[in-house]
């Protein structure tokens, strides 16, 4: 992907043109709709892949309203998965408004929502898997030079989501319960430290599902585990839609009712 191509019989140069030709084509893209986004190279990636930032945002789908199965919902998402996989700015309105929020995306691999209590281990140390579609919304353009995805100060990042394609809905169903497992360890930690709260789950259909953990801060932990009473600040979501899987992580200060408005809105999109 970072070598150059090589010389001789003519070849370089219709590959160059054809490169140009391609980015023309996509800055066009760019400026008609607001969204800059390059799309991951083909045949794999290593995690170096930038795409740029926008504010601009199209609609979220309806999830639906009930943690029970719904029947009209579509069996879990095949093929591979896209940026239109990934959250939108519409699903923090009106708690953030959507003309601040910035969009970010790269594909590679990278740190996903694990903090200290879970490892710090990059999606590809956890799943062996080569790469993911990584989206940062913040509210700042002043983004991390390493991962575009993260903002400089944490306090401008509104959420970061995670996605892939697993190989099959078998294993995809076997790295969410992974990664799933891997958040339950931030469930029980000591007093004043931060913690997530208890597992809702979320179901539209057999293989299309998610479950999410609020977080608290370390003031409201006082026993080892959060309060049953406090509402939550944000919080972590895995998710699962046939072969696709994702983990997603709200920084803004979301309460109970708006952190599953937007994971099932993340779900519905998956």
């Amino acid at each position: 992907m970072n070598g150059a191509p090589p010389a001789g019989d003519g070849h370089a140069v219709v590959r160059t043109r054809s490169a140009v030709a391609a980015l023309v084509a996509a800055a066009v893209l760019g400026l008609a709709t607001g969204r800059f986004v390059l799309p991951p190279p083909p045949g794999g990636v290593d995690g170096s892949v930038p795409a740029s930032a926008s504010s601009s945002a199209s609609a979220s789908a309806s999830a639906s309203p009930t943690d029970a199965p719904d029947a009209s919902a579509t069996p879990g998402a095949p093929g591979p998965v896209t940026t239109e996989n990934l959250l939108e700015p519409t699903a923090f309105r009106p708690e953030v408004p959507v003309g601040r929020i910035h969009v970010t995306d790269r594909y590679g691999d990278g740190f996903y929502a694990n903090s200290a209590c879970t490892g710090e281990k990059t999606l590809t140390q956890t799943l062996g898997v080569p790469g993911a579609h990584f989206r940062g919304l913040t509210t700042s353009l002043r983004t991390d030079p390493d991962d575009p995805t993260w903002a400089t100060d944490k306090v401008d990042q509104v959420a970061r989501e995670v996605a892939a394609e697993a190989p099959s809905p078998s294993l995809a169903q076997d790295f969410t319960e992974r990664l799933l497992q891997e958040q339950l360890t931030c469930q029980k930690q000591p007093p004043g430290h931060w913690v997530y709260g208890r597992t809702t789950t979320v179901r539209f259909a057999a293989d299309v599902t998610a479950s999410w953990m609020g977080t608290y801060e370390g003031l409201l932990n006082t026993t080892g585990r959060a309060p049953e009473v406090e509402e939550p600040c944000g919080g972590v979501a895995v998710l699962r839609s046939g072969s696709h899987y994702g983990v997603l992580e709200v920084h803004t200060c979301l309460g109970t009712a708006a952190m599953d408005r937007v994971v099932r809105t993340a779900l519905s999109r998956l």
